[in-house]
C-alpha cells in the first residue's frame, strides 16, 4: 500500500458486496448494458468469498472513499503450462478517471500476477471504448486481433450440455 497521504488499494471482503455490486452496475451503465446485470450481493457472496472463484481490489482516495475496482481470476495457459490472471472488469467512477486509480489498478494487478508466479494478466476491451484501448495500449498492452472473443451461456450452456 501507499502511504496515506495518496491514493491506496484493498482487497475486497465479505462486508463489501454491496459496494461491487455498486461498481459493477456503474460500469454496466457505462458500457449500455445494465439490462445484462443479473448479479446480487448474495451471488457476489457465494462466488467472490464463500467459493474464492474471483477476488476483488478497490482503489480509495485520499478522503477514504472506494473510487474504482477490479474484479480478477486465474486463468491457465497450456502453452505456457503455468496459471495467468484474467481481469474480468476494471473501473474508475468518472469524476475520478485520469488522475491515476486505473493505473494503481494495473500496476497493483501487474504486481500481484508476477508475485504469484503467474505468466500473464489479460482483459477484454470493447472496441468503441478508444479510451480504455489508449490507455491500456500506454502501457504496452497488445491487442490480440487473431482471437474472436466466444460465449455461450444460458440456451447454448443448455444445448451444449446434452
Amino acid at each position: 500500500m501507499l502511504s496515506n497521504n495518496s491514493p491506496q488499494i484493498r482487497f475486497a471482503n465479505v462486508n463489501d458486496c454491496d459496494l461491487i455490486l455498486e461498481f459493477i452496475k456503474a460500469l454496466a451503465e457505462y458500457e449500455h448494458l445494465s439490462h445484462e446485470v443479473a448479479a446480487t450481493p448474495e451471488l457476489l457472496k457465494k462466488w467472490i468469498f464463500d467459493e474464492k472463484k474471483a477476488e476483488v481490489l478497490f482503489a480509495i482516495n485520499q478522503e477514504g472513499r472506494e473510487v474504482g475496482f477490479a474484479l480478477f481470476f486465474n486463468s491457465f495457459s497450456t502453452f505456457l503450462g503455468k496459471a495467468g490472471i484474467y481481469l474480468e472488469d476494471l473501473f474508475v467512477l468518472p469524476e475520478y478517471r485520469g488522475k491515476g486509480y486505473g493505473t494503481l489498478l494495473l500496476n497493483t494487478l501487474a504486481k500481484i500476477t508476477m508475485e504469484r508466479g503467474c505468466g500473464r494478466l489479460e482483459w477484454s476491451c470493447l472496441t468503441w471504448n478508444k479510451k480504455s484501448l489508449d490507455f491500456y495500449h500506454r502501457w504496452g498492452a497488445q491487442t490480440l486481433d487473431d482471437w474472436v472473443k466466444l460465449r455461450a451461456n444460458d440456451s447454448t450452456l443448455k444445448a451444449l450440455s446434452r
